[in-house]
């Protein structure tokens, strides 16, 4: 089977069904409130983002005591419904007070994936975090324009050369248009997509999500340095962030 810059080029069947599957269970009552610490003058934590050396990029207060690491998958719905639900909270809770940061590592299941991810990160840290929760918030529209390409689609996309392949799945799901209407130039996201050591960058997440962290599912979130299983639900997620001392 071709492979796409590394990445073995799987069916959007294993795209949709790799997903973690969704925790509602709460699991304890809220017992921490820490006070807030004050943001630089003129500045809201939940503005401040930069990326980290492990290629995330980390939104809020960067010494913050209880630093928060979400993998997510742009492909996942169950990612999709936490920034739907779990980050407008986190944000205007915990990270605006300047107690917790969010770092968010792309885990990239599938060559749709990929593609997603290199145009959330073209831009860099300024709009990484916006241009994310649109495309989860648009999630369905263009994952059902890749389920319309069918096989026969993909198989002419995997027939070409390996650094035109990323760019032809941005088209084929309009992601390359999506980006151009939020201020990536088509030639800079054009660059984004064959950008080699940037695809080498994301399998390398992967691989030590993989293996130190033992990751087979998205979201998976850590605590200050540690797995906090079963809270894929915000509901589940939040007391955890208290407990630590958000």
């Amino acid at each position: 089977m071709k492979r796409i810059f590394g990445l073995t080029a799987l069916s959007l069947t294993l795209a949709l069904a790799a997903c973690g599957s969704s925790d509602d269970a709460k699991t304890g009552e809220a017992t921490s409130s820490a006070a807030p610490i004050a943001a630089p003058a003129g500045q809201n934590w939940a503005d401040s983002v930069t990326q980290t050396e492990d290629g995330g990029f980390l939104m809020g207060n960067p010494n913050a005591p209880v630093k928060l690491v979400e993998y997510a998958s742009l492909t996942c719905s169950h990612c999709a419904e936490f920034a739907e639900k779990g980050v407008p909270a986190l944000k205007e809770k915990y990270i605006s007070k300047g107690t917790v940061s969010l770092e968010v590592r792309n885990y990239v299941r599938d060559p749709i994936d990929m593609t997603a991810a290199l145009l959330s990160r073209c831009g860099g840290a300024g709009p990484y975090f916006q241009l994310t929760e649109q495309m989860f918030g648009e999630q369905a529209e263009w994952m059902n324009r890749y389920q319309s390409l069918g096989e026969a689609g993909f198989q002419r996309i995997q027939s070409l050369p390996p650094a035109q392949q990323f760019a032809e799945l941005a088209k084929a799901g309009q992601l390359d248009q999506f980006v151009q209407q939020r201020g990536v130039s088509s030639q800079k996201a054009g660059q984004c997509l064959a950008d080699k050591a940037a695809v080498d960058k994301l399998v390398a997440m992967n691989k030590k999500a993989t293996e130190e962290y033992g990751l087979t599912g998205t979201p998976m979130f850590m605590i200050n340095g540690q797995v906090v299983p079963d809270t894929a639900a915000w509901e589940a997620l939040e007391p955890k962030l208290r407990a630590a001392g958000a």
